[in-house]
């Protein structure tokens, strides 16, 4: 087997310099991996000075995924004793995307001049007010490393949550897509044939056919018109949505529409108490853990209710009665969960049950949502398919009954 040379770190921080002997580049760096070695350089054999490991880290621009890695490494790094500026320089070598690697590569420069972290990091949109006052928290309490790993786990779950609800979207969407697709070939492609045919015939169409007929020929002569029409109603919803009315309304209706209104409310409570635990227990403090958390709620009612919140307990008030008054939103359980946890002092452990319930909610709201549109959406296909066939040959059947009575 080849030998490669590498330098990398170990878990206290010392420089190594040596070969090791795998049967590819990927399999060495994964040995190295393994020993928690944190690699700088690794050298195909062959290869000059320059070349390195290649560790599929980002494939894509900067997002939610590349940070939960970035935070999981740099947590791992610094909780072995390494330097953050060396850390930092060791995931902007190993990072792929140009963009990212800019962005490690300013935010250790700014750091070596002298800036905070969280300073540096602020800079950048890529990380969120959540992400930024966490790790100021974390310097302050000296604890950047258990608070990155924190973030790292949050960022994680958050993904998972993500990635639940869109898998209860993308069913419905592909067999509606491939609906409108099917529908599309048979009016545009096969009825203007049989149009042509009962035509000749001269008999009376049904009003099915007619209907059939009729969109066909205007697909196959306005479809630019059908586009207009979407492209203004698509305008005009993402127009109405930045206005701070129709966000309201609009956000209100996604909690109360039939089957994905439950849903979202549950992805709503998990997201909340899964950040405002994370804030809390990392030592923000409460009222600015309510601020941030607000931020990140992505519905202008839920926004609304966390405001009101926030200065209730300006005054004096505890975080509960507020949510108490909203159990359209908020059920029961959640604000007496959050009760018991200012009680007893546990206000984040509670939090991160409310969360853990919630996220195993909605991952049974997806298998059983999953489940029940399955056979909806095969019907409604089965539907449009059988109608248009049924639009065509309904004719031939009248006159051959028409023949078969003569």
């Amino acid at each position: 087997m080849p030998l490669f040379h590498y330098r990398a770190k170990d878990r206290q921080g010392r420089s190594i310099a040596a070969t090791i002997e795998a049967e590819d580049i990927r399999t060495a760096a994964r040995i190295l991996r393994e020993k928690g070695y944190f690699i700088s350089e690794l050298k195909e054999p062959g290869k000059g000075l320059q070349a390195e490991v290649k560790i599929p880290m980002l494939e894509r621009g900067p997002g939610l995924k590349d940070l939960a890695i970035f935070s999981r490494q740099l947590a791992t790094m610094l909780s072995a004793g390494l330097p953050i500026v060396q850390a930092i320089a060791i995931l902007e070598r190993q990072t792929e995307n140009k963009k990212f690697k800019s962005i490690l590569r300013e935010i250790r420069t700014d750091v070596e001049g002298g800036s905070n972290f969280s300073d540096a990091l602020s800079k950048h949109k890529i990380f969120s007010n959540l992400y930024v006052n966490l790790v100021r928290a974390g310097e302050t309490s000296g604890m950047i490393d258990s608070v990155l790993d924190r973030l790292a786990t949050f960022l994680e779950k958050d993904l998972e949550l993500r990635g639940k609800i869109k898998s209860a979207m993308t069913y419905p969407a592909i067999v509606l897509t491939f609906a409108i697709l099917i529908s599309y070939f048979l009016l545009v492609g096969i009825v203007p044939m049989f149009a042509s045919i009962l035509t000749d015939l001269g008999s009376e169409l049904p009003l099915l056919t007619r209907v059939l007929i009729a969109l066909a020929n205007f697909l196959q002569r306005d479809l630019w018109l059908l586009l207009i029409i979407f492209a203004a109603i698509f305008f005009a919803y993402r127009y109405y949505y930045s206005t701070p009315k129709g966000r309201r309304v609009i956000d209100a209706f996604k909690l109360r529409m039939p089957v994905f209104g439950n849903l979202n409310k549950k992805s709503v409570i998990a997201r909340f108490s899964r950040t405002f635990g994370l804030l809390v227990s990392s030592g923000v403090g409460i009222i600015e853990a309510m601020d941030i958390t607000k931020g990140t709620a992505g519905n202008a009612i839920v926004e609304d209710i966390l405001s009101e919140t926030r200065d209730a307990i300006q005054v004096g008030e505890p975080i509960h009665s507020t949510l108490m008054r909203y159990p359209q939103v908020f059920p029961p359980m959640v604000s007496s969960m959050i009760a018991i946890g200012e009680e007893t002092g546990a206000l984040e452990t509670m939090l991160q049950k409310v969360a853990d319930f919630y996220e195993r909610e909605v991952d049974e709201a997806v298998s059983s949502l999953t489940a029940a549109i399955e056979p909806v959406m095969t019907i409604v296909l089965g539907a449009i398919v059988g109608a248009i066939v049924a639009g065509m040959f309904l004719p031939y059947f009248q006159i051959i009954g028409t023949l078969s009575a003569g």
